[in-house]
C-alpha cells in the first residue's frame, strides 16, 4: 500500500513556498534578460574603463569593476518586480490563500531571488574584473586575483548586486506598484542620495551606490576623497545588510497587515 503525502494549503513550509517562488521567478522572460544585461553590461563597461586607462598606479580592480553602478539599478528594478508583478496580476490572492503566513512569502521570495542576485553579482563582477584587466593598454599591468585585496573587491562586489536587489524587493514590497516602487528606488539611491551627499558630504559613505563604488570594490581599505573618508569593506556590506534587512522589515510588516 502507498502512502501519498499531500501539503493542504495553509501548511506549506518554507521549503514549499520557496519551490514556488522559484516557478514564478524563472518563468518571466524579463528575469533572464536583465540578468544577462546585467552581466553583459558590467563587462562592456569594465573593458571600455580598463581600455582608457593611462594610470598604472590607479586602483585597476575598482576601475574593472566601474561597471557595477548601472548594474545595481538593474539589479534593484528586477527585486521590485519580483514583489509587485503579482499585486500586478492579482495572482498575490492565490498565494497567499495557500499560504496565509505572509511574512513566509516574502522570505521565500528573498531568499530565492537574493540567492540568484548573489549568482548573477558574482558572475558579473568577475566576467567584468577579467573583461577589464584583459583590455589594459600594453604597459600597464592588470591585477590578479592572488594580490591582497583584490579577490575580496571581486567578491563583495558581486554581493552588493544581491543587497541592492532585496532592497529593491522590501521597497516594491511596500509600495506595491512598479513605476512608483522603481521611482523611489532609484531616486533614493541613485538622485536623491546624490544630491543629499552634495548638500551635506558628511553623508556620501553612507549612500548605498558610494559603498558598492568606493568601500567594497577598492584594494586598499578606507578610501578617501577630500575629507570624505568612505567604509571599510566590512564595515560598507554590514551597513548594506542593514538597509537590505530594514527594507525587507519593513515590507513583512506591511505584507502582514494590509489586504492585499
Amino acid at each position: 500500500m502507498t502512502t501519498t503525502t499531500i501539503t493542504m494549503p495553509g501548511h506549506y513550509r518554507f521549503a514549499d513556498a520557496a519551490r514556488m517562488e522559484w516557478v514564478k521567478l524563472r518563468s518571466l522572460r524579463s528575469t533572464w534578460w536583465t540578468l544577462a544585461v546585467t552581466i553583459a553590461a558590467a563587462a562592456g563597461i569594465g573593458v571600455a574603463v580598463g581600455a582608457n586607462t593611462e594610470n598604472a598606479a590607479a586602483d585597476l580592480t575598482n576601475n574593472a569593476l566601474a561597471g557595477i553602478a548601472l548594474g545595481l539599478l538593474l539589479t534593484g528594478t528586477l527585486g521590485v518586480l519580483t514583489a509587485t508583478s503579482e499585486w500586478s496580476s492579482g495572482t498575490i490572492r492565490s498565494t497567499l490563500a495557500a499560504i496565509p503566513t505572509r511574512p513566509l512569502v516574502l522570505a521565500a521570495k528573498a531568499a530565492v531571488f537574493g540567492g540568484l542576485a548573489l549568482a548573477a553579482g558574482e558572475a558579473a563582477a568577475f566576467v567584468s574584473f577579467f573583461a577589464g584587466a584583459a583590455a589594459l593598454p600594453d604597459g600597464i599591468a592588470g591585477p590578479t586575483l592572488g594580490q591582497p585585496g583584490v579577490l575580496r573587491a571581486v567578491v563583495l562586489g558581486g554581493a552588493g548586486y544581491c543587497l541592492i536587489g532585496l532592497l529593491g524587493l522590501g521597497v516594491g514590497a511596500v509600495v506595491r506598484h512598479t513605476a512608483l516602487a522603481v521611482g523611489l528606488l532609484v531616486g533614493g539611491v541613485y538622485v536623491v542620495a546624490q544630491l543629499g551627499a552634495a548638500l551635506a558630504p558628511v553623508l556620501m559613505p553612507w549612500l548605498p551606490i558610494a559603498i558598492v563604488a568606493n568601500s567594497l570594490t577598492v584594494v586598499e581599505p578606507g578610501m578617501a576623497i577630500g575629507n570624505v573618508h568612505f567604509l571599510s569593506p566590512w564595515a560598507g556590506l554590514g551597513v548594506l545588510v542593514l538597509y537590505a534587512a530594514l527594507a525587507l522589515g519593513a515590507g513583512a510588516s506591511v505584507l502582514a497587515r494590509r489586504d492585499a
